[in-house]
């Protein structure tokens, strides 16, 4: 069995307990995927590193992203050819060394309206394959290939081809980042990061010695344990901020001048059983806005994304039924027989943390104008702020911030994130070759197996031990059969998770691939919880009747019209510590 650090209550306290005493050498602000990785990076440079973030890993956009690990084939025409080259080269690291029990080859069809397009759009693939055949890091994807009309018929029986010229199929990753963001979170961990959520930054401490007033150097943070209900100061010789959509929010608690502005560009998603389109490849095309994906998910379709600009809550950003309707629409241009609001079993919205020039207050930008290339600066002594970047490219942009960061420091190792496996890759393969074997000794069917290597990869015999021990664990959840039960606990016990949302929508995906967005599990998953955690049944009802009304909050918005009424109603259910 692997033995591994799990991120629990107990390693909650501890970590609390290190961050009020002494001093850290980084301290990192945001709990999403540049944060994790930022923290992964410092400490696997031998750095006393801590990290802190106010709600729970991955809440904010690192849960809400199209689930994609890709180079970003719409930038070459951009001519953004080194962001592309950068975010190939990621691709390959995470799929053939990082993390191959998480991310996963996806084939996409690029469909051909025009004759004209396939040498075009078949030049761009080829450089796309090239590029990531040339890079650092194995390819890891077979290459792409043209399919003429009849082939496509074959292949995508449900996409209407008498107005198309075949497609090109190339290949892709999926990954449930969410996912990604907790095991980066654990991996830096149990190399001795120590990890807080629900632990709300409240203001910066400075060193008057170093400058005027109030505006001496940064030596660490005012912090509130929202749970504990307790303030500590945090010190360290150099705070990394990685609040994507929030960095404006942090620049207004150093109340200096601005060095970063990033738009909140709103993209919104919607999963759709697998049956209602036949095809054996995801799909990609272009729209007048965006970019429409139909991606293979499992048991489901994930079709996305919108982008538009986003000026209401951070935290909750709504779908609304315009946005639904867009992404029907198109899709719905694409196939026989099209879905209707019927078909669509899960919506989510999320924000992009998008840099754009400084400029007057008052002038507007468009965001699908605005790249993706991430940016660090130093607004004081002792704070960086990293953003922009997107979620494949997460390793570099955490790289370059913690360069950033210790510049003035002693003599520091490079970052060696490319050789550090995330937990869960080390054994996968092995475990994988003795699925069958797994399967005879657990008495679980193959699939459930399969199923649990791809989310645990060689930690999967953590999740079998407690299966071994308490043998009704190895029973589907009620309401989500897709899931164990023994998943709920091993998410409280190993995960960090704390509360019924934790579970439903970031730790498994129960809350978009169910029908009734996971009505039927939430008390059965609470009583789960409520074993490991403590709760008496006066907080296990909390918990239960939170998520009904968050659920109900998130279906109201979906009916609304406009941004700012979906807004309104999808606020009306907040979160609770």
């Amino acid at each position: 069995m692997t033995l591994a650090r799990a991120l629990d209550a107990d390693q909650r306290a501890d970590a609390l307990q290190h961050l009020a005493e002494g001093e850290l050498d980084v301290l990192v602000v945001g709990g999403g995927i540049v944060g994790v990785g930022a923290a992964l990076d410092a400490v696997t440079r031998g750095l006393k590193v801590g990290l802190v973030e106010q709600r729970d890993l991955a809440s904010g956009t690192s849960s809400r992203s199209s689930k994609l690990v890709h180079g970003g084939l719409r930038y070459l025409e951009m001519f953004d050819f080194a962001l592309v080259k950068e975010a190939l080269e990621e691709r390959g690291l995470l799929l053939t060394r990082l993390a191959p029990h998480l991310v996963r080859p996806v084939p996409f069809l690029y469909p051909l309206e025009h004759a004209w397009e396939r040498p075009y759009v078949g030049a761009g693939v080829a450089l796309y394959d090239g590029m990531a055949m040339t890079g650092k890091y194995d390819m890891g994807v077979p290459r792409h290939k043209h399919i003429f009309r009849k082939q496509l018929a074959r292949m995508a029986p449900d996409i209407r081809t008498d107005t198309l010229h075949g497609a090109i199929r190339y290949y892709d990753c999926r990954v449930d980042d969410a996912r990604l963001v907790m095991t980066i979170a654990r991996t830096a961990a149990n190399n001795g990061a120590h990890v807080a959520t629900r632990t709300k930054v409240t203001g910066f401490l400075r060193d008057p010695s170093t400058g005027s007033g109030q505006q001496g150097r940064v030596v660490g943070v005012t912090a509130r344990d929202l749970e504990g209900q307790r303030d500590l100061e945090i010190r360290a010789k150099v705070v990394i901020n990685a609040a994507g959509v929030w960095t404006d929010e942090v620049q207004q608690l150093i109340g200096g001048q601005a060095q970063l502005d990033v738009d909140a560009s709103k993209g919104i998603h919607l999963v759709v059983p697998k049956d209602r389109i036949r095809s054996e490849c995801g799909f990609i095309t272009k729209t007048e806005k965006s970019v429409l994906f139909v991606i293979p998910w499992d048991q489901f379709w994930i079709i996305g994304t919108t982008d538009t600009a986003w000026d209401f809550d951070l935290a909750h950003p709504a779908a609304s039924k315009t946005d639904i309707d867009y992404l029907l629409g198109h899709v719905n241009r694409l196939l026989k027989d099209p879905l209707d609001h019927r078909d669509v079993i899960g919506v989510w919205a999320g924000l992009r943390p998008l840099l754009k020039p400084m400029r007057k207050e008052g002038e507007m930008g468009e965001t699908t104008k605005l790249s993706r290339e991430h940016t660090v600066a130093n607004p004081v002594p002792g704070l960086v702020l990293v953003a922009g970047g997107k979620l494949t490219t997460y390793r570099v942009m955490a790289r370059d911030a913690v360069d950033h960061a210790i510049r003035d420091f002693a003599a520091t190792p490079a970052s060696i994130t490319d050789r550090v496996p995330l937990m869960g890759a080390w054994g996968f393969e092995a475990r994988t070759n003795q699925r069958v074997s797994i399967s005879r000794s657990s008495g679980l069917d193959i699939g459930v197996v399969d199923h649990l290597l791809g989310r645990y990869g060689g930690l999967v015999d953590e999740v079998l031990a407690l299966i071994a021990e308490r043998p009704e664990l190895g029973e589907p959840l009620p309401g989500a059969e897709h899931y164990l039960r023994a998943e709920v606990l091993y998410a409280v016990t190993h995960e960090g998770a704390r509360h019924l949302d934790d579970v439903l929508a970031r730790r498994t995906r129960v809350s978009i691939e169910t029908f009734d967005r996971g009505i039927t599990a939430a008390r059965p998953a609470a009583e789960l919880m409520a074993e490991a955690l403590g709760w008496d049944d006066a907080q296990l009802e909390d918990e239960v009747d939170h998520y009904l009304r968050r659920v109900e909050a998130e279906r109201q918005s979906q009916l609304m019209p406009t941004d700012q009424e979906a807004d309104e109603a999808r606020v009306k259910a907040p979160d609770i510590v």
